[in-house]
């Protein structure tokens, strides 16, 4: 049943230029992603679009990271789940982009959250429908492993803030995006080699 599931998430999928074609057209019909649309919902789209045209400009991909890349055989799918609102997706996916553009063994595909529900209860975290989601996908579509919704450091940032102070606020959530900027993607980096290298994918 996954594997039909996922075959039919990859029709409905686009790519990451056609999923910044889409956030900036919205915004022009004062329009966000996804099933809410509100001020905030807006506020936070328009937010993330200068986010990513940022990061499309400046995310450098280390050489450790396209030399891990080199050595992957077969062809893999990045299957992510995101929404234009989402502020993680915002500083993630621009990096995964860049990522695949340096492996022509590794394509990068797009489903929005709320369209996708079937798919997202597939790949929940604790129980939430956490975004975004990165699935790992062979060519014939099968799922080899799953990442997110935040990098690896990040993650251990919202847990320590959790436990110490019951949930996240507005403070820990802009400390959150000033970490992103300071880390310029390099967590996400090696979290992704992590995920080729601790799974069952084909090197040369």
């Amino acid at each position: 049943m996954k594997n039909q599931l996922i075959k039919d998430s990859l029709e409905k999928a686009i790519t990451y230029k056609s999923y910044r074609s889409l956030i900036k057209k919205l915004l022009i019909e004062e329009k966000s992603t996804g099933n809410i649309q509100n001020d905030d919902m807006l506020n936070y789209s328009a937010l993330n679009d200068k986010r990513m045209d940022r990061l499309d400009k400046t995310i450098k991909i280390a050489e450790e990271t396209v030399s891990s890349l080199n050595q992957i055989n077969n062809n893999y799918i990045l299957l992510a789940i995101a929404e234009g609102w989402c502020g993680d997706a915002a500083q993630v996916l621009p990096v995964i982009h860049k990522i695949i553009e340096s492996s022509s063994k590794i394509d990068l595909k797009i489903v929005l959250r709320d369209e996708n529900e079937l798919l997202m209860n597939q790949f929940l975290t604790n129980g939430g429908k956490a975004i975004p989601k990165i699935i790992l996908l062979d060519e014939t579509y099968n799922v080899i492993n799953s990442w997110g919704p935040r990098p690896s450091i990040a993650t251990q940032m919202v847990n320590d803030y959790k436990e110490s102070n019951g949930g996240l606020d507005a403070e820990f959530k802009k400390n959150l995006q000033v970490w992103y900027n300071k880390d310029k993607g390099k967590n996400i980096q090696s979290d992704i080699i992590e995920l080729f290298a601790t799974t069952k994918v084909e090197l040369i």
